[in-house]
């Protein structure tokens, strides 16, 4: 089973899988970039991951 993740955090991955960069991501959330840092670490820690495509897939495979 995969960890759920907060709201902020699905937002995150959501914009992830869009492609987005850090910056990018901060600037559609009104969060720092070093927040944003954050969130993805957080992120690939709960689902056992190590990639920003993994998540997109994931994300993209509607489990979120």
């Amino acid at each position: 089973a995969t960890a759920p993740l907060g709201n902020r955090e699905a937002e995150v991955a959501q914009l992830v899988a869009e492609g987005l960069s850090n910056k990018d991501i901060g600037a559609r959330l009104f969060i720092s970039e070093r927040t944003v840092d954050s969130h993805i670490r957080s992120i690939l820690n709960k689902l056992g991951f190590n990639s920003r495509a993994q998540v997109a897939l994931w994300v993209g495979s509607g489990q979120c």
